[in-house]
């Protein structure tokens, strides 16, 4: 394995440790009077989505990892896993729904999304990590009640379900069979399509 020195960890860096990947979100370079300097990361698992604070000595090394990231369109759900296809080579991937998580309600077949892979060529293997998704994803109005006239100084809002199960609030205006936009972030209404 090719190891790097701590220092390298700049914004961005992805890393192993304890069988772990791991991505830098911040970097910060502490020297402290005639001690040796420190290096303290953020940090996200990039397996689990957990953020972690992590201090290192600064002659200190860790293993370097390659990470991949490929737009690969969805088809469809089997029981515990989702398959996406490589639009360039037609090969299907089966990605664990552990991967997904709970971006689950905003597939949808046919959209694509990127897949971030762990390049493993000891093993001749990439190894699905996470899936990123546009930031906001259009959807339409499925139920909604009428809203009423009336003051709109305020911000009201309604229920609303979506073509995609989901339930969201949405403005008052917003009627049966229109577009929204959502933040696939949050899962909050953004605004009209």
């Amino acid at each position: 394995m090719v190891q790097i020195g701590v220092s390298s960890l700049k914004t961005g860096t992805t890393f192993e440790e304890d069988s772990q990947p791991f991505r830098v979100l911040k970097y910060s370079h502490v020297k402290m009077g005639r001690g040796n300097a420190t290096i303290r990361v953020r940090v996200q698992n990039i397996k689990t989505g957990n953020l972690i604070e992590k201090t290192y000595h600064s002659g200190g090394t860790v293993e370097a990892i390659t990470t991949q990231r490929r737009t690969l369109q969805y088809l469809y759900k089997e029981a515990d896993a989702f398959v996406f296809m490589d639009q360039k080579t037609f090969e299907q991937v089966s990605i664990d729904k552990t991967v997904v998580g709970e971006h689950e309600i905003f597939l949808r077949e046919g959209e694509n999304a990127d897949i971030l892979f762990w390049d493993q060529p000891q093993e001749d293997q990439s190894i699905p990590l996470g899936l990123d998704l546009p930031p906001k994803m259009t959807f339409t109005v499925l139920e909604t009640p009428p809203g009423v006239k009336g003051n709109s100084a305020t911000n009201l809002f309604k229920p609303a379900k979506l073509d995609n199960g989901m339930q969201v609030k949405v403005p008052l205006f917003i009627k049966v069979g229109e577009k929204v936009r959502v933040d696939t972030r949050t899962g909050e209404y953004v605004e009209r399509a």
